[in-house]
């Protein structure tokens, strides 16, 4: 198999976390959900795309029930929050969708307890709801033909489609490498794709707009997402990552399609 270049895509990470010094009092864009509380405390998270629906949810739910807490969200891929991280960027969480980002962070001495296993989760092909390549297998996407776009390697989604590959001796062509799982699920329901790889949670949150189709081989690149606080973060930032392990923090994810660890 030939190696692929990798993405030249810019940082996608949330530019309001790297200009402001007070982050409470940033306003959200597209990629950051601030809390509406004033807490005392502000817990900062740095959270992979493909959690964002249930990590919003999971931080409200945690504000309601700790007051005193407010809790900031930044998504992105996980390599990008990775490299932020270890650059200095001001995390008291972080939460990854793949070992591989996480140990890099844990490397660089930059986190407070050991990685917990969280979440697990699964790629699958993800096709418009009309499937106009008439994509039926992982085997399809070998054909130049058909428009698939994948993540870049070094992104968890990206490993995951190449782990796919291996298992079952399947060159992909893509046309593009995207930095995050979102990028990749963008493209295929704006019609820009035929297909793409993404999680099985990426498909039940797009809805009616796409089709998953699943992939014979996907149990060799099941995905774990580890979760750990953040040298010299904020005393709240232990609490949150106790709850997104906890049975509460747990449901909400389950609803959303992630496995358990």
């Amino acid at each position: 198999m030939n190696l692929r270049p990798l993405s030249r895509a810019a940082f996608t990470f949330v530019s309001a976390a790297l200009a402001c010094t007070a982050l409470s009092a940033c306003s959200p864009n597209a990629d950051s959900t601030a809390s509406g509380h004033n807490g005392s405390e502000t817990i900062t998270v740095f959270a992979a795309a493909s959690l964002t629906e249930p990590f919003a949810q999971i931080a409200e739910n945690f504000e309601d029930e700790n007051p005193a807490l407010a809790v900031t969200m930044s998504f992105a891929g996980s390599a990008d929050l990775a490299t932020q991280i270890v650059e200095g960027a001001p995390a008291d969480v972080f939460a990854s969708a793949n070992e591989a980002q996480m140990q890099s962070v844990v490397d660089a001495g930059l986190t407070a307890a050991p990685p917990v296993i969280f979440a697990t989760n699964e790629p699958t092909i993800v096709v418009p709801a009309d499937n106009p390549a008439a994509v039926s297998s992982f085997a399809d996407l070998a054909n130049p033909e058909v428009a698939t776009v994948v993540c870049a390697p070094q992104v968890p989604c990206g490993a995951a489609e190449l782990a796919v590959e291996t298992a079952t001796g399947v060159d992909v062509a893509p046309v593009s490498e995207e930095s995050s799982v979102t990028d990749v699920l963008g493209k295929v329901t704006s019609g820009q794709a035929d297909a793409g790889i993404v999680y099985v949670t990426d498909v039940a949150r797009a809805g009616a707009a796409v089709i998953g189709i699943p992939i014979d081989g996907a149990d060799a690149a099941v995905t774990s997402y580890p979760i750990a606080s953040v040298t010299d973060a904020d005393p709240g930032a232990q609490a949150f990552v106790d709850y997104v392990t906890s049975p509460a923090g747990q449901a909400v994810l389950a609803d959303a399609g992630f496995g358990t660890p």
